[in-house]
């Protein structure tokens, strides 16, 4: 259940991190910073799905608990963005939100592998 749900909503994120960094290239002719956190925020999805097909439970946990870096190194890039006015507090507020979101799914989902793994 819980797979399912970080599933779709990182799958969200991934899509609001796409119509970000199109608006910030377009609209603001921002480049470097863009693609950062289009990196980032796309990889917390893609690893996910990549974990589904994890050759173990040790693989399976390390591949979430990349995503969860990857999502917190999102927060960093959402928050660059705001404090360099390249995004308003409305923007950041939802981005921030829904990544928080994710690293709390996350951060659960991989505390609980990693008891389940040690019992």
């Amino acid at each position: 259940m819980a797979d399912s749900i970080l599933k779709i909503k990182s799958y969200q994120f991934a899509l609001q991190i796409i119509q970000l960094v199109r608006n910030l290239q377009k609209e603001q002719k921002e480049y470097i910073l863009s693609r950062q956190i289009m990196k980032s925020g796309t990889a917390i999805g893609a690893l996910i799905r990549e974990a589904e097909f994890a050759q173990s439970k040790a693989d399976f946990i390390h591949k979430m608990s990349i995503a969860l870096k990857e999502a917190n190194e999102t927060l960093y890039w959402i928050s660059l963005l705001k404090d360099s006015a390249y995004i308003d507090n409305d923007i950041f507020t939802l981005m921030n939100s829904n990544c928080n979101e994710l690293i709390s799914l996350l951060v659960s989902t991989v505390k609980t592998l990693k008891k389940n793994l040690e019992n």
